[in-house]
């Protein structure tokens, strides 16, 4: 007789899939269809996943890079990711555009607190990654006084602004610095951010911050849910898109929990290799992944054997953002 067959643990991570950003950005776009007919013009992705995109184009969505490949008089949504006010001025200028802003809230939030911060004379150390669309519009709202930190060299690199002394009593003074705030992406590890923002306090003791952290709610949960099961994990399966931030850090936080960990964007890319000598999977997804997708990667693991199926919840989401006016 052969050895029986031994049975996988799938452990599935919650809360995994889509959030309250993502729901509340596909929503618009699907209203937008129905309201004003097809097609409707989306710049850039309006989520980071190629999944969405394809179901919002065969719905009728248009995907484009820039405004001006969207012809005159059509309905335009902006991305979850948020903009530069130059591109909001660039719809402006055009006037014929009928434009929807489906910008996430927790984006939006850190939009703001960079307008607060520059209003008030700061210059801003804005962890993030370099290119995503996220920092691009964050950046965009004070390119010269806006500083990208990506590691802890960008934050011994990051040098104050002098200030003109203006001779005023009460005014800058020979010497004297622009003060220093700093924000971060929405999507980025909360465990790298912590050490960068320590190192910013070190090198900058008098530096302030936002009233409350910027990782969004959902990021921060879907990383605790992979920390809660990583160490019973011989594999962690991530789904999403590789262009995706949050699905990026579900991966990297997989492997500094000491568990083997894959990106996959769908169930086509299981390599069974993966599975050799492996007794248990923990499976999640990006905030920006259809939970669908996680339901096929279930059962694509069943076809190599049998499979037992747990889910470790770590919290409850409640969170819901209203529309835009528009699509109401």
């Amino acid at each position: 007789m052969g050895e029986p067959i031994r049975e996988l643990r799938v452990l599935l991570a919650a809360p995994r899939s889509f959030c309250a950003g993502v729901e509340r950005a596909i929503e618009i776009v699907e209203r937008a269809l129905v309201r004003y007919g097809a097609p409707v013009y989306v710049r850039r992705q309006i989520v980071h996943n190629t999944h969405v995109v394809a179901d919002l184009e065969a719905k009728g969505a248009v995907f484009v890079e820039e405004l001006d490949e969207v012809p005159a008089g059509a309905t335009v949504v902006l991305a979850a990711h948020g903009v530069s006010p130059e591109v909001r001025a660039q719809a402006d200028r055009r006037g014929d555009l009928s434009v929807i802003d489906a910008t996430c809230p927790l984006v939006a939030k850190v939009h703001h607190e960079a307008r607060r911060f520059v209003s008030r004379g700061y210059d801003i150390a804005l962890i993030g990654h370099a290119g995503h669309e996220e920092v691009v519009g964050t950046v965009g709202e004070a390119p010269d006084r806006i500083h990208l930190v990506e590691d802890l060299a960008d934050v011994d690199a990051l040098a104050p602004t002098p200030l003109e002394p203006t001779g005023v009593a009460g005014g800058a003074a020979e010497g004297d610095v622009r003060p220093m705030a700093f924000l971060t992406q929405t999507t980025l590890a909360t465990d790298e951010t912590a050490e960068l923002v320590r190192a910013l306090r070190d090198r900058f003791p008098d530096i302030v911050g936002p009233s409350a952290d910027d990782i969004c709610y959902a990021t921060q949960n879907r990383q605790d849910a992979v920390r809660a099961m990583a160490d019973d994990c011989d594999l962690v399966l991530v789904v999403g898109s590789a262009n995706s931030s949050n699905t990026a850090r579900l991966v990297e936080v997989a492997r500094r929990h000491g568990s083997r960990a894959e990106l996959v964007e769908d169930a086509t890319e299981i390599d069974e290799s993966w599975l050799d000598g492996v007794g248990t999977v923990g499976l999640t997804s990006g905030a920006s992944a259809p939970e669908v997708l996680v339901q096929e990667v279930v059962e694509a693991l069943g076809r190599f054997g049998p499979v037992s199926i747990e889910e470790r919840r770590t919290a409850e989401e409640s969170v819901h953002f209203a529309l835009p006016m528009q699509v109401r």
